[in-house]
């Protein structure tokens, strides 16, 4: 199973390359692993009817690549 949010989701398409290795780990715990239904970038699309802002985490956290 995968978040059917995944392709277009701006941080990950964003960030990929920045994150590097962590971009593996967050698509497998939170796009097609046990957090899924806890990521927070998919429950604000699922209730706001449209994407977070790009740098939010699937935490929740904000995510600032410039520090």
């Amino acid at each position: 199973m995968e978040c059917e949010f995944l392709q277009g989701c701006a941080f990950f398409n964003k960030y990929k390359e920045l994150l590097g290795p962590a971009y593996d780990g967050f698509v497998i715990i939170y796009c097609r692993g046990s957090k899924m239904e806890q990521c927070k970038r998919r429950q604000y699309r699922i209730e706001q009817g449209k994407p977070p802002i790009d740098e939010m985490l699937p935490s929740g956290a904000t995510y600032h690549p410039d520090k």
